[in-house]
């Protein structure tokens, strides 16, 4: 479950923090308020949510998908055999 928050939140805060570097290489200091107008800070939550999204839907595109019955675990012959899928 904690991965499933962590990654989309990860993509949604990266253009912020690409943003804090682009004002560190310029030489300016990230935590001031004036170095982080209202247009640019939308712009960054715009992209960031489509970055999230996108992400959410590529990752979920992309992963292993198992096909077949999900068998559960049960007692054959006195021991415990594992679930499985066939």
């Amino acid at each position: 479950m904690g991965r499933a928050i962590l990654e989309p939140l990860a993509f949604f805060l990266a253009p912020f923090l690409f943003y804090a570097l682009m004002l560190v290489a310029r030489q300016r200091y990230p935590f001031v308020r004036a170095h982080w107008p209202r247009h640019h800070v939308s712009m960054l939550a715009i992209v960031g949510m489509a970055a999230a999204v996108a992400s959410i839907f590529i990752v979920g595109g992309l992963s292993e998908r198992h096909h077949g019955a999900y068998v559960p675990a049960h007692i054959e012959n006195g021991k415990l055999v594992p679930g499985r899928l066939d």
